[in-house]
């Protein structure tokens, strides 16, 4: 693949690529592999990284920062997208956005009707594309599905809290290649599946 550069200037703006090293930069502490091969796909070092992790946090911690959905307008532009969706009895709105080192996924910030605070951030599924197939505990490698389509795929999965705001855990019970039901715990970060925990066969 043709690589994207970060034209990364720790003194210049904030850019989409930037944003891309932030969201490599938690997955790297489960999954340091595919993390890496994105990371020359972007052009970038290790300092690159770190710098630009380190200006996002700057960004969110400081006493001037902008509203969440600002910043995420200020960083990544102007939606692709922007869906209104009920969730029970509140009205919000998902607002979504490409990134290439993910080009059949979007990062999607859901908000409340109107704008303003954050609820949740994650990247999602495009909706042109197509899902992954889902029926054993060997389809679930790395960033192969996000955690809407894993529950899908092996409901009833229940809902493990995430050692960070931006990671999520399932635990769910998935059949292996021979038909043998297994209890799976997986682990996300930003939605994106990182690794997985798989039980001995039961008796």
């Amino acid at each position: 693949m043709v690589p994207v550069p970060t034209g990364q200037n720790p003194a210049g703006p904030f850019t989409p690529a930037d944003f891309q090293l932030v969201l490599l930069r938690r997955m790297a502490d489960h999954n340091p592999g595919p993390v890496e091969d994105a990371r020359r796909r972007l052009g970038a070092s290790l300092a690159d990284m770190r710098e630009a992790n380190k200006r996002w946090q700057a960004m969110i911690r400081s006493p001037r920062s902008r509203p969440a959905l600002s910043r995420y307008r200020s960083v990544l532009g102007e939606p692709e997208s922007r869906t209104p969706r009920r969730i029970g009895d509140l009205d919000c709105e998902a607002w979504r956005w490409p990134l290439p080192l993910w080009p059949s996924l979007r990062f999607e910030v859901l908000t409340p009707a109107g704008g303003g605070a954050v609820w949740n951030e994650w990247l999602v599924r495009a909706p042109e594309a197509e899902a992954p197939p889902l029926r054993t505990v060997e389809d679930l490698t790395p960033w192969s599905c996000t955690v809407d389509e894993a529950a899908r795929a092996f409901a009833p999965a229940r809902p493990l809290e995430g050692t960070a705001p931006t990671r999520w855990g399932l635990v769910f019970t998935a059949p292996d290649a021979s038909g043998v039901p297994r209890e799976v715990v997986a682990e996300f970060t930003w939605g994106l599946l990182q690794r997985t925990a798989v039980s001995d066969p039961w008796p």
